[in-house]
């Protein structure tokens, strides 16, 4: 095995969900279904907005985005897990740390595609005769290469610092998947930085991400309320439903995952969190935007019907 100059360790070992050994077999056919529907769910999303020219505008070009974002971030975790529950838990060091990696760029991809998102719902909502002219394709890529840009850059320092930690006890990772705070609980030498950097960098990310989506919505909740009409106030408001419903799976729980100034929470309690944000809310996102968006749910119809009558 391949020795770092940090670690004693090369390799860990993911304990996964110890407490139902005797599920493993149900736990994985139900992870399996979930990603599989995750995978195809957030596909369909993205051929329906490619394929019809009419949702070729700035709402569902961000759509299109975080549906290519979610297939990513669930490869990321889900297919390693799967392996887990199959009894091959082993994971590389540099296998590890990659891992991380990408778990959290991808995070903070859509920490501020979400954002993005925001800004369009308030420009459409709150500025609609500029709205054309502001939201061009050029503003829209250029939007979306910066959220792209801030999520890959996002978790570096954190990942160089976790890198100079040495580790030369126990091996046994207590999480479903690597990520900082498992990993740094088997440090040998001195973590304090490491939290602390952490919590500093989560919680700048996630409070200008978070506070500039909230500034959006009081905005955009005056102005609707400005509308005269119920009708107008239900379409207007009908828009950012789907949006709001994924910030708020989203946000919830990577707040309470990552925002904190010490490692020391219980197992079960990391766990159950990084079922939610890793598994659950890419698995939703299909769903909302399908049942929360006519149009979308009115293509959706048409393609069902069409491959029933087809059979």
């Amino acid at each position: 095995m391949m020795r770092t100059n940090h670690s004693l360790v090369t390799q860990f070992v993911i304990v996964g969900f110890p407490d139902l050994d005797e599920m493993q077999g149900l736990l994985f056919a139900m992870l399996s279904v979930i990603y599989m529907f995750t995978i195809s769910g957030n596909f369909t999303i993205i051929t329906l907005i490619s394929t019809h020219r009419h949702l070729h505008v700035p709402l569902y070009f961000f759509v299109a985005i975080l549906s290519f974002l979610e297939i990513w971030y669930t490869a990321v975790t889900i297919p390693k897990m799967l392996t887990n529950l199959l009894n091959e838990k082993v994971i590389s060091y540099v296998g590890c740390l990659l891992q991380i990696y990408f778990l959290h760029c991808l995070g903070i991809t859509e920490t501020y595609l979400l954002t993005a998102m925001a800004f369009d719902r308030y420009m459409a909502i709150c500025n609609p005769l500029r709205y054309p002219s502001i939201m061009t394709t050029t503003c829209c890529l250029q939007l979306a290469a910066c959220c792209w840009v801030t999520g890959f850059l996002g978790p570096l320092t954190q990942i160089i610092l976790l890198s100079t930690l040495s580790f030369c006890g126990s091996n046994k990772i207590e999480h479903i998947f690597c990520d900082f705070t498992p990993l740094m609980n088997l440090a040998c030498s001195d973590t304090s930085l490491n939290v602390n950097v952490d919590f500093a960098i989560n919680s700048f990310l996630l409070f200008i991400a978070f506070f500039c989506i909230i500034l959006s919505y009081i905005k955009i909740i005056s102005a609707v309320l400005k509308i005269s009409t119920s009708e107008g106030r239900k379409k207007a408001f009908s828009t950012c439903g789907a949006h709001l419903t994924v910030v708020l799976l989203f946000f919830g729980s990577v707040a309470f995952m990552y925002v904190r100034l010490t490692n020391t929470y219980p197992a079960n309690y990391d766990r159950v969190m990084a079922v939610m944000y890793s598994v659950l809310t890419p698995m939703c996102n299909p769903i909302i935007y399908s049942l929360r968006n006519r149009e979308i749910r009115e293509l959706l119809g048409k393609k069902l019907l069409k491959s029933l009558h087809g059979s």
